[in-house]
């Protein structure tokens, strides 16, 4: 039985959001949460009766937070929100993304300053365990006033109105509901503001996205420690000492995880005396050099998501002493500065791995492997087509690494006058991770066949195991094949933690 995530609106981790939206762990809400919550909207509640001016409970919304809004029409106005809110275009966000952004909205109202009920936390949570999840676009959000197209979205599913899927069947929401013996919403004040006021879109992208990035760098050494031992490189750069002279702390964690890797080669040792050669291409010596700083970037966007998971985003926020603050916690630029931090570090992984690839296959410069590893070259063009694709990749990753967060144009009525599109941050950065997957994927598959030609020297210990775990999934190219599902199961391999090997996850 898998542990269920409590929700209380503090201590929520990536790792809970992984199990949840992706290995679907149970999530239920915290008793004192829901006690919290419970005196928020008490404060609400007061606010109304008296027929205080509230910005979005007694009022209309940005442009239209001058307009008072009648007692009786109060409940007409959060519907009239998410309604006219949902206005998202493009591909749907996969399931995964749309089960992290429910968990997360939960999170926002476990953390009891949005001044709704404990039902609107106890429905999301109730479709997550159910399995259920609406269609969400991923376009149509600049990520001011928080994600306000994508939560529509899922908040219209809450209120039993547009769709909701289960697995790929789809069907309409409220019968949905009802078969899973769940009650749509009747929205009381506010609540339809606290379903689409936050950042939870584009964080639970993010989170979801940097799971990935340290499956990513983990590979990046084992490709790079296997790609080392195939050109007969030398790992002296990778020699504490030279890290420890510079300093720099995700440069200092590469090169002890490339050495680790490395050791007991015998292909090392078949070539450390009478190698003419005192340094080796960039590509390979300074992987730490290069890989490191992408630690330092992940830990720096972890560090940033991980707080953004227990934020209290929504505006105006509710406090039990009776206080309501208007402010900006909605503006997701904390956020999609980080991602794009990372989609930059990133695309230098897949830059890194090309270049190590293109050296594996290249006659010019694979220190005497066949040419484009072929058993056969010229009636067998071996691996030079992946080489392309490779390089295809990577040259995508630098145009989607083109930083989002710099960019704004104005919405509301110039309410909303500078905006981050940190929604468009994320789905970069998602589209970077799965190219720098499959660049990956490639380089493993190379420098297996490169090792496989080196025999019967063996290469360092952890550069045989991932040779060892390619060899599982995609056998020696003995001649000319279709690499397309190869290259597709090693990627998927990577997603699945197989070539996992540091101890650098939180």
């Amino acid at each position: 039985m898998t542990t269920p995530v409590v929700l209380d609106g503090n201590s929520l981790t990536i790792g809970d959001v992984v199990a949840v939206a992706a290995h679907r762990a149970p999530a239920t809400l915290a008793p004192d949460a829901r006690a919290r919550i419970a005196r928020t909207q008490a404060v609400v509640a007061e606010l109304v009766r008296r027929n205080a001016p509230v910005y979005g409970v007694t009022t209309g919304f940005g442009k239209l937070s001058d307009v008072a809004i009648p007692g009786d029409r109060l409940a007409e106005l959060q519907v009239n929100l998410v309604r006219s809110h949902a206005a998202g275009v493009g591909p749907l966000l996969p399931e995964r993304e749309v089960r992290a952004m429910m968990l997360l909205r939960a999170n926002v109202i476990a953390k009891a300053h949005s001044g709704a009920r404990a039902d609107l936390a106890d429905l999301l949570l109730g479709m997550l365990n159910a399995g259920l999840y609406p269609p969400v676009p991923e376009q149509g959000s600049v990520g001011a006033s928080g994600d306000l197209a994508p939560l529509a979205h899922l908040a219209l599913a809450l209120i039993g109105e547009g769709d909701l899927l289960r697995g790929a069947t789809r069907g309409p929401a409220d019968e949905r509901l009802r078969e899973a013996e769940l009650t749509p919403l009747v929205l009381g004040p506010k609540e339809g503001l606290t379903l689409i006021n936050g950042t939870q879109a584009h964080t639970a992208i993010a989170a979801l996205a940097l799971r990935d990035a340290r499956q990513l760098w983990d590979a990046a050494h084992v490709a790079g420690a296997m790609s080392l031992d195939a050109l007969l490189g030398t790992p002296v750069a990778f020699d504490a000492r030279i890290q420890e002279v510079r300093g720099q702390r995700g440069q200092i964690a590469s090169a002890a995880l490339l050495r680790a890797l490395c050791e007991g080669s015998e292909i090392r040792e078949s070539h450390r005396d009478g190698d003419p050669r005192v340094q080796d291409a960039y590509a390979l010596r300074c992987m730490p050099q290069v890989h490191g700083p992408v630690l330092d970037a992940i830990e720096f966007a972890e560090g940033v998501v991980g707080r953004e998971l227990n934020a209290a985003t929504d505006n105006p926020l509710v406090f039990d002493d009776g206080t309501l603050l208007s402010g900006g916690n909605f503006h997701g630029q904390a956020v999609a500065m980080a991602l794009d931090v990372l989609a930059i570090a990133l695309t230098n992984l897949a830059t890194m791995s090309e270049r190590r690839t293109d050296r594996l296959v290249h006659p010019d410069l694979n220190q005497g492997l066949p040419p484009f590893l072929a058993r056969d070259a010229g009636v067998h063009s071996g691996f030079m087509m992946a080489q392309v694709t490779a390089a295809s990749l990577a040259s995508e990753c630098k145009v989607l690494a083109h930083p989002a967060s710099v960019d704004t144009i104005p919405t509301d009525g110039s309410k909303e006058d500078v905006v981050p599109m940190a929604m468009a941050a994320a789905w970069k950065l998602r589209r970077i991770v799965h190219d720098v997957r499959h660049v990956l994927a490639i380089e493993l598959m190379c420098a297996a066949q490169g090792l496989d030609y080196r025999a019967p020297l063996e290469p360092g210990r952890g550069a045989a195991r991932g040779r060892a775990t390619v060899r599982a999934l995609v056998p020696p190219l003995e001649g000319d094949r279709v690499l397309a599902g190869d290259i597709a199961r090693l990627a998927a391999a990577i997603a699945d933690d197989h070539f996992t090997v540091s101890a650098s996850r939180p």
